[in-house]
């Protein structure tokens, strides 16, 4: 399965060094510099994990979740932020986002982790709708 990720973050550097790097990893990576533009793109192609700032100018990174929840519902968020408080983290729960990965991304294990565990389960799903058209293809 081909495996799209939108990087949506308004800091040109970061967009371009996680864009790089899941490259690198074998994925087809977009880039948005903002909640509208990231929205935008997502209207015209499927993207099955979004890694989004939360601060923005504009729409900010937690509405972008809101919106991605109501019209994307299988495509998993995953928010990035370089202001760790408490109240954006649980705001990015409450709003549906998959997890929260704390600036400066030194080290890009734990963001390499949250798109695997985002791929596992859209993989169980996958395989779960395929089990389920197999049933409905065997009754007469």
């Amino acid at each position: 399965m081909s495996v799209h990720i939108l990087i949506v973050d308004d800091e040109n550097e970061i967009c371009e060094m996680l864009s790089r790097h899941f490259r690198f990893l074998g994925y087809e990576v977009d880039q948005a510099e903002s909640a509208e533009q990231a929205l935008e793109i997502m209207s015209e192609k499927r993207m099955e994990v979004v890694i989004s700032d939360i601060m923005m100018p504009g729409m900010l990174g937690t509405d972008l979740v809101s919106a991605i929840r109501t019209e994307y519902p299988m495509t998993h968020v995953i928010m990035i932020t370089g202001y760790v408080t408490l109240e954006n983290a649980l705001t990015c729960m409450r709003r549906g986002a998959d997890t929260c990965v704390f600036k400066p991304l030194e080290d890009l294990t734990e963001l390499d982790e949250a798109v695997e565990r985002a791929l596992d389960d859209l993989r169980r799903w996958k395989d779960k709708f395929l089990e389920l058209q197999g049933m409905k293809g065997g009754k007469k």
